[in-house]
């Protein structure tokens, strides 16, 4: 077997775990060896320092060691056991308790070396310590996992403790480590001082200091980015082989769209423009992204990369994350290209079966020139007769594979992403390295730059006072929240209770409504519709509303 093969092996023949753990492994997307030695520690506790046990304090979280004298074990209540163990040093005695662990009766003898973490509390005039967890003194310090050291704690799935976890990934990394492939270039290493692989991955889940975890995690990280920007060098020449669709860019369609846009483009939207004409005049297909804050026009630069595909003789597809936002696409290029009698569909996936057929056919014989939609657009029964241009709004909640989806429906058309998200030009070429960056830096006049402030839940009255001046001035408002209905897991705020409590006790002159993605495709269009028309005053609104929305009012 090559060494590869013993890292892509299924994770239920690493050693210790089986058929039966590979099931729940699987839940933490664990599936291979591979996966088992990269599922890194959420954090760390550092249970290095063993306290005396005279000089322990009550309240706080501690590490003692010291032999056991004597055992005891009793039921309070039939649901209810008490495993206590008296532990002493050379400073004094503590007493230890488990409960509901019958089974260390069996293992937690008089006479043994036990090493205890927990919270030392003063009971019954007795020094206890609630454990939370414990080990065997072993003569070989490498042998501790759980204590007298820092120690490493996972996300963990319902069957799977952090004492199995630990074991597990220690035995396989012992054996494994041989396995192990560098994929940092030697030079590369000697470059920049990195550790070893095997001893990166060591340090990363067992270090002996934090020291040697930082210096890990700086191996590891280096290496994710420079596997990460590898793939995507690879993706950008292999892009740059493809052949595109070269097309005019002067034509009297786009020429029409500009005649009768209502207002002149700003200095950065024609920059962003004249670099999205020249890739697209090439035989090169253009995949680029497009980063602007809400408001900063867009809309109007991918418009006129749809047009130039239909211009061109082609057809032209823009999807969004979710319905509301593919509406309002719909509606306001259906406004912007009115005077040009192009054929624009919404394609969403609640239309009516009979109104999905009569799209897909019209996609596929030419007739549509024009498609929005949102995931819907990516399903195996939509064909186009000849796609050039693909527009990606909000990139970040797409993955890869449904962007390439979509531009597989054509042959190597032009695809523009395009997000309001701020990401820095570091982070951008690191995230998206394979698409050419555009920046719209520039509101139109008129807009003013988004201010961000977080506030917290004491200053909650002086926030409603600032929203309810600014609703007397005819201003609107949005109340996203992640959930709308209550979890016992999950410290989210319900929507639907948070629309109930600013209506009846917040708010109770104005208008508030919910708007929910578990709405039917007419509810949401209609309270929409009525938000833009500002017969509603405040928006409640789970994160279906939060990407991309552009309603000026709502300030």
């Amino acid at each position: 077997m090559s060494k590869m093969a013993n890292l892509t092996c299924s994770v239920r023949y690493a050693k210790g775990v089986g058929e039966k753990r590979a099931q729940l492994f699987k839940k933490l997307n664990i599936k291979t060896v591979s996966d088992l030695l990269y599922h890194f520690p959420a954090y760390y506790e550092d249970r290095s320092n063993v306290v005396p046990i005279g000089q322990t304090s009550s309240g706080k979280r501690q590490v003692i060691q010291g032999q056991v004298l004597l055992v005891n074990q009793f039921k309070i209540t039939k649901k209810l056991s008490v495993f206590k163990a008296a532990i002493r040093d050379n400073s004094g005695v503590i007493y230890a308790v488990w409960y509901n662990q019958s089974y260390l009766n069996k293992l937690v003898k008089k006479g043994k070396e036990l090493v205890v973490s927990g919270k030392v509390e003063l009971k019954f005039n007795q020094k206890q310590i609630k454990v939370e967890d414990f080990e065997f003194l072993s003569g070989d310090e490498k042998d501790n996992l759980h204590l007298r050291r820092i120690v490493p704690c996972y996300p963990l799935t319902e069957g799977l403790s952090q004492r199995m976890l630990r074991r597990i990934i220690k035995t396989n990394l012992e054996e494994k480590s041989f396995y192990l492939i560098d994929s940092l270039p030697s030079e590369i290493r000697k470059r920049y001082s990195f550790i070893s692989l095997p001893e990166a991955l060591n340090n990363i889940h067992f270090p002996e200091d934090f020291s040697r975890q930082k210096e890990a995690r700086r191996r590891l990280v280096f290496e994710e980015l420079f596997l990460l920007q590898s793939a995507l060098a690879l993706k950008r020449e292999e892009h740059k082989k493809e052949s595109g669709i070269p097309f005019s860019t002067d034509r009297e369609l786009t020429s029409s769209f500009f005649h009768y846009l209502p207002y002149s483009l700003t200095l950065s939207q024609k920059k962003v423009i004249r670099e999205i004409l020249e890739d697209m005049r090439s035989f090169r297909p253009m995949n680029r992204l497009l980063q602007g804050d809400v408001g900063s026009g867009k809309t109007v630069v991918a418009t006129l990369v749809l047009l130039t595909a239909i211009a061109n003789g082609c057809q032209a597809a823009l999807m969004a994350p979710t319905e509301i936002l593919a509406q309002q696409h719909w509606l306001n290029l259906r406004q912007l290209l009115a005077p040009l009698n192009i054929k624009v569909a919404l394609l969403v996936s609640d239309l009516p079966p009979g109104d999905k057929k009569e799209i897909r056919t019209g996609l596929k014989k030419g007739g549509i020139q024009l498609v929005i939609g949102t995931h819907a657009l990516i399903q195996k029964e939509i064909d186009f007769n000849e796609l050039g241009a693909v527009v990606i709004d909000e990139q970040h909640r797409f993955g890869v594979m449904q962007r390439l989806s979509l531009r597989s429906k054509g042959k190597s058309p032009h695809v523009l992403v395009m997000t309001a998200t701020p990401i820095p030009r570091t982070l951008a070429l690191t995230s998206y390295g394979d698409l050419d960056l555009s920046i719209i830096d520039e509101l139109p006049p008129g807009r003013k730059s988004v201010i961000t402030r977080w506030t917290s839940g004491s200053k909650r009255r002086q926030l409603y006072r600032f929203i309810r001046e600014k609703l007397k001035t005819g201003r609107q408002a949005y109340f996203v929240y992640p959930l709308i209905e209550e979890s016992e897991e999950l410290d989210l705020k319900s929507a639907q209770e948070a629309a109930e409590r600013l209506q009846g006790d917040i708010f109770p002159d104005f208008r508030v409504c919910l708007l929910h993605g578990r709405m039917r495709r007419e509810e949401k269009e209609a309270i929409m519709d009525s938000f833009r028309k500002k017969k509603i005053h405040i928006l409640v609104s789970t994160t279906v509303i939060e990407v991309g929305i552009d309603i000026p009012n709502a300030s």
